[in-house]
Protein backbone atom coordinates (compact mmCIF):
# COMPACT_ATOMS: atom_id res chain seq x y z
CA UNK A 1 0.00 0.00 0.00
CA UNK A 2 2.82 2.24 1.30
CA UNK A 3 5.00 1.16 -2.39
CA UNK A 4 1.52 2.07 -4.36
CA UNK A 5 1.36 5.97 -2.71
CA UNK A 6 4.77 6.27 -3.54
CA UNK A 7 4.59 4.89 -6.57
CA UNK A 8 1.57 7.12 -8.08
CA UNK A 9 2.59 10.09 -6.24
CA UNK A 10 5.99 10.28 -7.98
CA UNK A 11 4.20 9.89 -11.34
CA UNK A 12 1.81 12.14 -11.20
CA UNK A 13 4.44 14.81 -10.65
CA UNK A 14 6.43 13.35 -14.14
CA UNK A 15 9.03 10.40 -13.13
CA UNK A 16 8.96 7.09 -14.61
CA UNK A 17 8.72 4.73 -11.92
CA UNK A 18 10.59 0.97 -12.12
CA UNK A 19 8.98 -0.80 -9.54
CA UNK A 20 10.79 -3.91 -7.74
CA UNK A 21 8.34 -4.64 -6.04
CA UNK A 22 9.82 -6.74 -2.58
CA UNK A 23 13.59 -6.20 -3.17
CA UNK A 24 17.15 -5.55 -1.09
CA UNK A 25 18.83 -2.27 -0.68
CA UNK A 26 22.01 -3.48 -2.31
CA UNK A 27 19.47 -4.90 -5.17
CA UNK A 28 17.84 -1.55 -5.54
CA UNK A 29 21.40 -0.07 -5.61
CA UNK A 30 22.54 -1.72 -8.42
CA UNK A 31 19.49 -1.34 -10.36
CA UNK A 32 19.86 2.65 -9.60
CA UNK A 33 22.96 1.97 -11.46
CA UNK A 34 22.14 -0.10 -14.00
CA UNK A 35 18.59 1.98 -14.85
CA UNK A 36 20.65 5.43 -14.96
CA UNK A 37 18.11 6.62 -12.11
CA UNK A 38 17.74 9.63 -10.37
CA UNK A 39 17.10 7.58 -7.32
CA UNK A 40 15.75 4.49 -4.97
CA UNK A 41 13.36 4.46 -2.71
CA UNK A 42 13.24 1.77 0.11
CA UNK A 43 10.58 1.58 2.47
CA UNK A 44 11.73 -1.01 5.36
CA UNK A 45 12.47 -1.49 8.63
CA UNK A 46 15.94 -2.48 7.73
CA UNK A 47 17.49 -4.70 10.66
CA UNK A 48 14.71 -3.10 13.08
CA UNK A 49 11.04 -4.42 14.35
CA UNK A 50 8.37 -3.90 12.11
CA UNK A 51 7.29 -0.76 14.18
CA UNK A 52 10.74 1.16 12.79
CA UNK A 53 9.47 0.97 9.49
CA UNK A 54 10.70 3.92 7.64
CA UNK A 55 11.64 5.76 4.01
CA UNK A 56 15.20 4.33 2.67
CA UNK A 57 16.70 7.66 0.13
CA UNK A 58 19.38 6.73 -1.99
CA UNK A 59 20.30 9.45 -4.47
CA UNK A 60 22.03 8.86 -8.25
CA UNK A 61 25.30 8.10 -6.86
CA UNK A 62 23.08 4.31 -5.47
CA UNK A 63 25.23 5.01 -2.23
CA UNK A 64 23.31 6.42 1.04
CA UNK A 65 22.26 10.01 1.21
CA UNK A 66 24.01 12.39 3.10
CA UNK A 67 22.48 13.84 5.92
CA UNK A 68 21.88 16.98 3.98
CA UNK A 69 19.99 15.51 2.13
CA UNK A 70 17.98 13.25 4.14
CA UNK A 71 17.53 16.69 6.59
CA UNK A 72 15.91 18.18 3.34
CA UNK A 73 13.35 15.59 2.76
CA UNK A 74 12.52 15.55 6.70
CA UNK A 75 12.23 19.26 6.90
CA UNK A 76 10.23 19.56 3.73
CA UNK A 77 7.81 16.18 5.08
CA UNK A 78 7.40 18.14 8.63
CA UNK A 79 6.56 21.44 7.13
CA UNK A 80 3.52 19.53 4.89
CA UNK A 81 2.27 18.17 8.00
CA UNK A 82 2.18 21.46 9.88
CA UNK A 83 0.36 23.26 7.08
CA UNK A 84 -2.14 20.26 7.04
CA UNK A 85 -1.20 19.00 4.13
CA UNK A 86 -3.70 15.89 3.01
CA UNK A 87 -2.81 13.62 -0.04
CA UNK A 88 -5.21 13.04 -2.57
CA UNK A 89 -7.20 9.97 -2.69
CA UNK A 90 -4.45 7.00 -4.37
CA UNK A 91 -5.13 3.44 -5.49
CA UNK A 92 -4.26 1.18 -2.54
CA UNK A 93 -2.69 -1.70 -4.51
CA UNK A 94 0.53 -1.07 -6.95
CA UNK A 95 -1.64 -3.24 -9.43
CA UNK A 96 -4.13 -0.27 -9.48
CA UNK A 97 -1.51 2.19 -9.96
CA UNK A 98 -0.12 0.07 -12.63
CA UNK A 99 -3.07 -0.12 -14.36
CA UNK A 100 -3.85 3.58 -14.50
CA UNK A 101 -0.37 4.93 -15.31
CA UNK A 102 2.06 4.19 -18.06
CA UNK A 103 5.02 6.11 -16.54
CA UNK A 104 5.06 2.57 -13.86
CA UNK A 105 6.55 -0.55 -14.89
CA UNK A 106 7.55 -3.27 -13.04
CA UNK A 107 10.89 -5.10 -13.70
CA UNK A 108 13.12 -7.95 -12.20
CA UNK A 109 15.58 -6.26 -9.82
CA UNK A 110 17.43 -9.22 -9.11
CA UNK A 111 18.46 -10.57 -12.19
CA UNK A 112 19.54 -6.62 -13.38
CA UNK A 113 21.65 -7.55 -9.56
CA UNK A 114 22.88 -10.46 -11.23
CA UNK A 115 24.19 -8.88 -14.52
CA UNK A 116 25.89 -6.00 -13.16
CA UNK A 117 28.17 -8.36 -10.49
CA UNK A 118 28.83 -9.97 -13.89
CA UNK A 119 29.65 -7.14 -15.76
CA UNK A 120 32.21 -5.59 -12.85
CA UNK A 121 34.08 -9.13 -12.14
CA UNK A 122 37.03 -7.56 -13.75
CA UNK A 123 37.21 -4.46 -11.30
CA UNK A 124 36.31 -6.90 -8.34
CA UNK A 125 37.53 -10.31 -9.67
CA UNK A 126 34.71 -12.24 -8.32
CA UNK A 127 33.28 -14.90 -10.21
CA UNK A 128 29.32 -15.38 -9.33
CA UNK A 129 28.34 -17.79 -12.08
CA UNK A 130 31.62 -20.06 -11.69
CA UNK A 131 31.27 -19.51 -8.17
CA UNK A 132 27.78 -20.87 -7.65
CA UNK A 133 28.80 -23.40 -10.70
CA UNK A 134 31.52 -25.13 -8.65
CA UNK A 135 29.51 -25.04 -5.36
CA UNK A 136 26.45 -27.02 -7.29
CA UNK A 137 29.16 -29.88 -7.83
CA UNK A 138 30.63 -29.95 -4.27
CA UNK A 139 28.51 -32.50 -2.11
CA UNK A 140 31.29 -31.66 0.57
CA UNK A 141 29.60 -28.29 1.68
CA UNK A 142 27.02 -27.08 3.24
CA UNK A 143 24.93 -24.02 2.82
CA UNK A 144 22.48 -22.53 4.92
CA UNK A 145 20.52 -19.26 4.62
CA UNK A 146 18.17 -17.09 7.24
CA UNK A 147 16.05 -14.45 5.81
CA UNK A 148 14.62 -13.65 8.61
CA UNK A 149 11.65 -13.72 6.55
CA UNK A 150 12.85 -10.76 4.67
CA UNK A 151 13.35 -9.74 0.99
CA UNK A 152 16.07 -12.17 0.57
CA UNK A 153 13.87 -15.21 0.91
CA UNK A 154 13.05 -14.14 -2.93
CA UNK A 155 16.42 -14.06 -3.85
CA UNK A 156 18.80 -16.89 -2.30
CA UNK A 157 16.69 -19.69 -4.63
CA UNK A 158 17.87 -17.79 -7.65
CA UNK A 159 21.03 -16.98 -6.36
CA UNK A 160 22.28 -20.34 -5.35
CA UNK A 161 20.51 -22.02 -8.81
CA UNK A 162 21.07 -25.74 -8.93
CA UNK A 163 22.84 -25.65 -5.62
CA UNK A 164 20.70 -28.81 -3.62
CA UNK A 165 22.73 -28.66 -1.18
CA UNK A 166 21.69 -25.11 0.05
CA UNK A 167 19.06 -24.53 3.01
CA UNK A 168 16.87 -21.15 3.42
CA UNK A 169 15.47 -20.70 7.00
CA UNK A 170 12.71 -18.42 7.87
CA UNK A 171 11.94 -17.90 4.47
CA UNK A 172 7.90 -17.50 4.69
CA UNK A 173 6.71 -14.31 4.23
CA UNK A 174 6.21 -12.43 7.47
CA UNK A 175 5.90 -8.73 8.66
CA UNK A 176 6.72 -8.87 11.71
CA UNK A 177 9.65 -10.98 11.50
CA UNK A 178 8.51 -13.61 13.98
CA UNK A 179 8.37 -11.44 16.71
CA UNK A 180 12.36 -10.70 17.04
CA UNK A 181 14.90 -7.58 16.02
CA UNK A 182 15.61 -9.23 12.85
CA UNK A 183 19.60 -8.23 13.31
CA UNK A 184 22.12 -10.60 12.36
CA UNK A 185 23.27 -11.33 15.60
CA UNK A 186 24.21 -14.33 17.84
CA UNK A 187 20.94 -15.05 19.06
CA UNK A 188 19.39 -14.87 15.60
CA UNK A 189 22.24 -17.11 14.31
CA UNK A 190 21.38 -20.23 16.64
CA UNK A 191 19.11 -22.22 13.88
CA UNK A 192 21.96 -21.89 11.11
CA UNK A 193 24.41 -23.00 13.58
CA UNK A 194 22.27 -25.93 14.63
CA UNK A 195 21.91 -26.86 10.51
CA UNK A 196 25.51 -26.49 9.71
CA UNK A 197 26.30 -29.11 12.72
CA UNK A 198 23.83 -31.33 11.42
CA UNK A 199 24.89 -31.55 7.91
CA UNK A 200 27.89 -34.03 8.01
CA UNK A 201 29.50 -31.69 5.43
CA UNK A 202 33.46 -31.43 5.48
CA UNK A 203 32.99 -27.79 4.71
CA UNK A 204 30.13 -25.24 5.99
CA UNK A 205 28.86 -21.73 5.15
CA UNK A 206 26.03 -19.95 7.46
CA UNK A 207 25.21 -16.54 7.01
CA UNK A 208 21.84 -14.65 8.07
CA UNK A 209 20.81 -11.74 6.84
CA UNK A 210 18.70 -8.63 7.84
CA UNK A 211 15.00 -7.81 6.04
CA UNK A 212 16.43 -5.83 3.86
CA UNK A 213 19.55 -7.21 2.78
CA UNK A 214 22.15 -4.69 3.84
CA UNK A 215 24.09 -6.52 6.53
CA UNK A 216 25.42 -10.17 6.93
CA UNK A 217 27.04 -12.02 9.60
CA UNK A 218 28.87 -15.43 9.08
CA UNK A 219 29.61 -18.75 10.88
CA UNK A 220 31.16 -22.04 9.79
CA UNK A 221 29.06 -23.95 12.69
CA UNK A 222 31.79 -23.57 15.14
CA UNK A 223 32.89 -20.11 14.84
CA UNK A 224 30.41 -17.22 14.17
CA UNK A 225 32.41 -13.88 12.45
CA UNK A 226 31.01 -10.67 12.78
CA UNK A 227 31.92 -8.42 9.79
CA UNK A 228 34.78 -6.75 12.48
CA UNK A 229 36.83 -9.66 11.04
CA UNK A 230 34.69 -11.06 7.83
CA UNK A 231 35.58 -7.28 6.65
CA UNK A 232 39.45 -8.12 7.20
CA UNK A 233 38.87 -11.36 5.92
CA UNK A 234 37.51 -10.11 2.72
CA UNK A 235 40.58 -7.15 2.52
CA UNK A 236 43.16 -10.16 2.70
CA UNK A 237 41.19 -12.34 0.11
CA UNK A 238 40.89 -9.33 -2.68
CA UNK A 239 44.55 -8.70 -2.02
CA UNK A 240 46.61 -11.53 -1.16
CA UNK A 241 44.21 -14.41 -3.60
CA UNK A 242 42.37 -11.97 -6.22
CA UNK A 243 45.51 -9.47 -6.58
CA UNK A 244 43.64 -6.53 -5.74
CA UNK A 245 45.77 -3.81 -4.65
CA UNK A 246 45.26 -0.49 -3.04
CA UNK A 247 43.39 0.79 0.56
CA UNK A 248 41.15 -0.93 2.90
CA UNK A 249 37.99 1.40 4.40
CA UNK A 250 36.31 0.98 7.90
CA UNK A 251 34.21 2.48 10.42
CA UNK A 252 36.28 4.32 13.18
CA UNK A 253 34.20 1.99 15.40
CA UNK A 254 35.73 -1.29 13.53
CA UNK A 255 38.21 -3.78 14.68
CA UNK A 256 41.77 -2.78 13.93
CA UNK A 257 42.52 -6.34 12.61
CA UNK A 258 42.62 -4.50 8.88
CA UNK A 259 44.38 -1.35 10.11
CA UNK A 260 47.12 -4.14 11.20
CA UNK A 261 46.45 -5.87 7.63
CA UNK A 262 47.00 -2.34 5.64
CA UNK A 263 50.75 -2.00 7.47
CA UNK A 264 51.87 -4.98 6.96
CA UNK A 265 50.81 -4.77 2.86
CA UNK A 266 52.14 -1.00 3.02
CA UNK A 267 48.19 0.32 2.07
CA UNK A 268 46.38 3.91 3.11
CA UNK A 269 43.85 3.17 5.52
CA UNK A 270 40.42 4.92 5.46
CA UNK A 271 38.51 5.15 8.29
CA UNK A 272 35.32 7.68 8.77
CA UNK A 273 32.81 7.67 11.13
CA UNK A 274 30.52 5.43 11.82
CA UNK A 275 28.06 5.11 8.68
CA UNK A 276 27.70 3.90 5.48
CA UNK A 277 27.86 7.21 3.29
CA UNK A 278 30.73 8.32 5.08
CA UNK A 279 33.05 6.15 2.44
CA UNK A 280 31.78 8.56 -0.34
CA UNK A 281 35.61 9.72 -0.61
CA UNK A 282 36.96 6.34 -1.58
CA UNK A 283 34.56 4.28 -3.30
CA UNK A 284 36.81 4.06 -6.30
CA UNK A 285 40.33 3.55 -4.92
CA UNK A 286 39.22 0.75 -1.57
CA UNK A 287 39.30 -2.28 -2.07
CA UNK A 288 36.78 -3.02 0.27
CA UNK A 289 35.08 -1.04 2.63
CA UNK A 290 32.76 -1.82 5.65
CA UNK A 291 30.86 -1.30 8.98
CA UNK A 292 31.13 -2.70 12.23
CA UNK A 293 26.94 -3.21 12.07
CA UNK A 294 27.76 -5.97 9.50
CA UNK A 295 27.67 -4.20 6.45
CA UNK A 296 30.28 -4.29 3.54
CA UNK A 297 30.94 -3.62 -0.35
CA UNK A 298 34.02 -3.67 -2.65
CA UNK A 299 34.94 -1.86 -5.43
CA UNK A 300 33.95 -2.24 -8.68
CA UNK A 301 30.46 -2.97 -6.90
CA UNK A 302 27.85 -0.43 -5.11
CA UNK A 303 28.46 2.13 -3.07
CA UNK A 304 25.59 0.81 -0.58
CA UNK A 305 26.16 -2.30 2.24
CA UNK A 306 25.27 -5.31 0.10
CA UNK A 307 24.51 -8.75 1.92
CA UNK A 308 24.49 -10.46 -1.19
CA UNK A 309 28.50 -9.29 -2.27
CA UNK A 310 29.47 -10.61 0.90
CA UNK A 311 27.70 -14.37 0.82
CA UNK A 312 29.62 -14.51 -2.64
CA UNK A 313 32.86 -13.32 -0.53
CA UNK A 314 32.26 -15.51 1.49
CA UNK A 315 31.38 -18.78 -0.84
CA UNK A 316 34.86 -17.50 -3.11
CA UNK A 317 37.03 -17.53 -0.24
CA UNK A 318 35.88 -21.02 1.17
CA UNK A 319 36.24 -22.25 -2.24
CA UNK A 320 39.67 -20.53 -3.13
CA UNK A 321 41.25 -21.65 0.30
CA UNK A 322 39.74 -25.51 0.72
CA UNK A 323 39.21 -24.38 4.63
CA UNK A 324 35.78 -23.25 6.44
CA UNK A 325 35.99 -19.25 7.35
CA UNK A 326 36.86 -19.73 11.05
CA UNK A 327 40.20 -21.62 9.76
CA UNK A 328 40.98 -19.00 7.20
CA UNK A 329 40.77 -15.63 9.36
CA UNK A 330 42.55 -18.06 12.16
CA UNK A 331 45.30 -18.59 9.81
CA UNK A 332 44.85 -14.68 9.31
CA UNK A 333 45.17 -14.06 13.23
CA UNK A 334 47.99 -16.50 13.68
CA UNK A 335 50.20 -14.40 11.22
CA UNK A 336 48.85 -10.90 11.66
CA UNK A 337 47.37 -10.95 15.46
CA UNK A 338 44.47 -11.95 17.29
CA UNK A 339 41.86 -9.04 17.96
CA UNK A 340 38.61 -9.15 19.93
CA UNK A 341 35.57 -7.09 19.66
CA UNK A 342 32.69 -6.27 21.43
CA UNK A 343 29.60 -4.00 20.78
CA UNK A 344 26.69 -2.91 23.15
CA UNK A 345 24.22 -0.21 24.05
CA UNK A 346 22.37 1.36 26.63
CA UNK A 347 19.10 2.98 26.58
CA UNK A 348 18.93 6.43 27.79
CA UNK A 349 16.45 9.03 28.92
CA UNK A 350 18.78 12.38 28.03
CA UNK A 351 17.69 13.27 24.72
CA UNK A 352 19.73 15.92 22.10
CA UNK A 353 21.83 18.87 22.68
CA UNK A 354 21.03 17.14 26.62
CA UNK A 355 23.04 13.86 26.06
CA UNK A 356 25.52 15.56 24.05
CA UNK A 357 26.39 17.98 27.28
CA UNK A 358 26.58 14.86 29.27
CA UNK A 359 29.29 13.26 26.57
CA UNK A 360 31.25 15.86 26.39
CA UNK A 361 32.13 15.08 30.17
CA UNK A 362 34.42 12.47 28.37
CA UNK A 363 36.78 15.60 26.87
CA UNK A 364 38.10 15.87 30.55
CA UNK A 365 40.33 13.15 29.19
CA UNK A 366 43.86 13.81 27.57
CA UNK A 367 46.70 11.64 25.95
CA UNK A 368 48.78 9.66 28.58
CA UNK A 369 45.79 9.87 31.14
CA UNK A 370 45.27 6.69 32.66
CA UNK A 371 42.39 4.69 32.93
CA UNK A 372 41.15 1.89 35.25
CA UNK A 373 40.47 -1.31 32.85
CA UNK A 374 40.05 -4.39 35.16
CA UNK A 375 42.97 -4.74 37.57
CA UNK A 376 44.78 -2.86 36.09
CA UNK A 377 45.75 0.95 34.65
CA UNK A 378 45.85 1.46 31.26
CA UNK A 379 47.70 4.79 29.77
CA UNK A 380 45.84 6.88 26.85
CA UNK A 381 47.50 6.42 23.47
CA UNK A 382 45.46 8.22 21.29
CA UNK A 383 41.81 9.97 21.19
CA UNK A 384 40.06 9.85 18.17
CA UNK A 385 36.74 12.40 18.31
CA UNK A 386 35.67 12.08 14.83
CA UNK A 387 32.47 10.56 16.25
CA UNK A 388 32.12 10.12 19.95
CA UNK A 389 35.10 9.57 22.21
CA UNK A 390 37.18 6.87 21.02
CA UNK A 391 40.56 5.42 23.97
CA UNK A 392 42.89 3.94 22.58
CA UNK A 393 45.51 2.38 25.05
CA UNK A 394 49.16 1.68 25.14
CA UNK A 395 48.42 -1.93 24.81
CA UNK A 396 46.89 -1.41 21.62
CA UNK A 397 43.41 -2.18 23.10
CA UNK A 398 40.12 0.52 23.00
CA UNK A 399 37.00 1.29 24.00
CA UNK A 400 34.10 4.01 22.22
CA UNK A 401 31.35 5.62 23.43
CA UNK A 402 29.14 7.46 20.93
CA UNK A 403 25.33 8.48 20.69
CA UNK A 404 22.83 6.19 18.79
CA UNK A 405 21.95 7.60 15.29
CA UNK A 406 18.51 5.90 15.37
CA UNK A 407 17.61 4.65 18.60
CA UNK A 408 17.45 6.61 22.56
CA UNK A 409 20.91 4.75 23.35
CA UNK A 410 24.14 5.34 23.73
CA UNK A 411 26.25 2.74 21.82
CA UNK A 412 29.72 1.65 22.89
CA UNK A 413 32.52 -0.32 21.19
CA UNK A 414 35.78 -1.98 22.93
CA UNK A 415 38.15 -4.29 21.42
CA UNK A 416 40.94 -6.06 23.28
CA UNK A 417 44.03 -8.38 22.50
CA UNK A 418 42.86 -11.25 24.48
CA UNK A 419 39.88 -12.78 24.44
CA UNK A 420 39.73 -12.21 28.52
CA UNK A 421 40.34 -8.41 28.11
CA UNK A 422 36.77 -7.44 26.27
CA UNK A 423 34.69 -7.95 29.43
CA UNK A 424 36.35 -5.45 31.34
CA UNK A 425 37.01 -2.87 28.93
CA UNK A 426 32.78 -3.13 28.53
CA UNK A 427 32.63 -2.65 32.53
CA UNK A 428 34.97 0.09 31.64
CA UNK A 429 33.15 1.86 29.32
CA UNK A 430 29.88 1.69 31.31
CA UNK A 431 31.70 3.28 34.39
CA UNK A 432 32.42 5.79 32.21
CA UNK A 433 28.81 6.74 30.94
CA UNK A 434 28.03 6.88 34.97
CA UNK A 435 30.62 9.00 35.61
CA UNK A 436 29.42 11.24 33.10
CA UNK A 437 26.05 11.16 34.48
CA UNK A 438 24.47 9.58 30.94
CA UNK A 439 23.36 5.85 33.23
Amino acid sequence: MLAAAVAATLASHGFRVHYAGESTTGVLSAALLSLSAAFSINLTPSHNPLEYGGYKFNAADAGPASSLVTRHITDAARALQREGYRPPLLPSTIDEVMATSVDITAFDSFAVWQDFVRRHRTVHGLDLDGAVATLAGRVDIALAVDCVHGASRLHIGRFFAGCDQVQVLRDEADVTFGGVAPEPSSANMAAVVDTLRGSGRKLAIGAIIDPDGDRVRFTDGHREISMNQFGAMAYHFLHQHKGRKGMVAKTVATSNLANALAAAFGEELFEPAVGFKNFKPVIDRAVVFFEESDGISVCGHTPEKDAYIGLLLALEMVLATGVNLGDYLADIERQYGAYFPERDGVAVTARGEELLRLLRGLERYRIGDRLKVGDEERAIAQLITIDGTKMVFDDGSWLMIRPSGTEPKVRFYVESRSAAGTGDLVAAAKKLLVETGVI
